[in-house]
């Protein structure tokens, strides 16, 4: 068992105070800090301290993982993926919306890859959309409230939806979807509209933002359609011109609590407006992006992995493991989260690694095979992780003080603190 140190990924729609404000800094951080990636991915491998590390005492997980794949990841696990760590754990904090995306099926992404490569795009591109020859399925738990986009809207709700703004401009597109209410309309109008001509965005879109805008004062800020129309006005702000804000319109509009999941599966299209959030995927790095973002759009590539299903973007808190764990499920072999509440006593983790432990509120003191770990002395708090590889014996967490912050409410029940749990899934 090893502390494991994320790298720190600072993109323009992260925030500068989220993950400063559960380390327990007493201000912003320098730059906007957007995702904190724990795991062993090629493009950016987190770091252990200790061990055998020479040097600095830290060691790439991907090094570490390749210098040793049995002890590291067990038999098991090998034999299912190979040498890799088939997960991704990621920290996200979102300030602005992030790019409307979809990610490939392992099949899609397969063909993709060898398709590419074959026509000599380099890794790096700027154009490239497939890096790897994964899928990319996701689990996002907020952490505080959390806003989303994802999945498409059943096309009647967004003929109701375009239909109260009221835009005159909107009708003959309107009728794409009224007409044929189904995954080929959505098909049809979504791809009309990725398609537009930049100088038919520019007459159309202001006249959408103008119809939110209308529709929010008529109903007092207000209506059924409120949390949309003023999702529409968000985006419209954070990317002016982008067709991808009408494509927006299409999809579902939902806000987890605290605790609660969504699970994204291969061809679903979403994008993350605002919050902070605990997210866990494939180890993958292939995006098709569907626009709110100056990046490449390969709309002929997306238009095939997209999947056009209306689904509901339903929440779930997850299922309880026991008194103080809930797993969040998924139908996804690569990964499995979960979160662990403590308050008093302690958890003993079974050695069923190999698993990364993420603390996300407070401070835990971890004792592995009788060695102690302190928490605070060791500067694992919220924000930081231990690395369990397979060949370690059961783990024991126990919420400890943390000193320099305030305690959220401990009371007689002691101090608290919260661990999200990635592992690999089932077979």
């Amino acid at each position: 068992m090893l502390v494991l140190d994320a790298v720190v990924r600072s993109y323009a729609w992260g925030s500068r105070t989220a993950l400063a404000r559960l380390r327990g800094d007493a201000g912003p951080s320098a730059h906007p800090e957007a995702e904190l990636w724990f795991g062993a991915h090629p493009a950016d491998s987190a770091h252990v301290r200790g061990g055998d590390a020479p040097g600095d005492g830290r060691r790439s997980l991907l090094d570490v993982i390749e210098s040793d794949p049995v002890g590291q990841l067990g038999a098991d696990v090998l034999a299912r993926f190979g040498p890799r760590l088939p997960f991704l754990l990621k920290l996200l904090a979102a300030e602005e919306p992030l790019s409307l995306q979809a990610h490939p099926s392992r099949d899609q992404a397969l063909e993709g890859f060898d398709r590419e490569e074959g026509a000599g795009i380099p890794l790096d591109s700027p154009i490239r959309n497939y890096r790897d020859r994964n899928h990319k399925p996701e689990v996002v738990v907020a952490l505080e409230r959390f806003d989303a986009l994802a999945g498409f809207r059943d096309p009647m709700r967004t003929v109701e939806l375009l239909g109260a703004i009221g835009v005159p401009e909107l009708d003959p597109h309107l009728g794409l979807l009224r007409g044929q209410p189904d995954e080929a309309g959505l098909r049809a109008l979504f791809t009309t509209w990725i398609t537009m001509p930049q100088a038919m965005v520019h007459r159309l879109l202001p006249k959408v933002l103008e119809g939110c805008i209308g529709y929010l004062a008529g109903h007092g800020n207000g209506g059924e359609f409120a949390a949309e129309a003023r999702s529409t006005l968000q985006i419209g702000e954070a990317y002016p011109g982008d067709v991808g804000v009408l494509s927006s319109m299409l999809l579902n509009r939902v806000t987890l609590e605290p605790g609660e999941a969504l699970y994204l599966p291969d061809g679903n299209l979403h994008a993350y407006l605002h919050g902070v959030g605990v997210e866990i995927m494939a180890n993958s790095d292939n995006v098709l992006r569907g626009g709110l973002t100056p990046k490449h759009v390969d709309v002929p590539e997306l238009l095939r992995v997209l999947d056009f299903h209306s689904v509901p973007a339903t929440p779930t808190e997850g299922v309880a493991a026991g008194a103080r764990e809930r797993v969040y499920l998924s139908a996804t072999p690569e990964f499995s989260l979960s979160s662990i509440e403590l308050r008093g006593g302690c958890v003993e983790l079974s050695g069923a690694g190999p698993e990364i432990l993420l603390c996300t509120q407070g401070a835990v003191r971890a004792e592995c095979d009788g060695v102690k770990t302190d928490v605070v002395e060791t500067t694992i708090h919220a924000t930081q992780a231990l690395w369990v590889p397979a060949s370690s014996g059961p783990v024991t967490l126990t919420a400890v003080p943390r000193n320099h912050v305030q305690e959220p409410s401990a009371g007689a029940g002691g101090p608290q603190a919260q661990i999200f749990r990635a592992r690999v899934g089932a077979a």
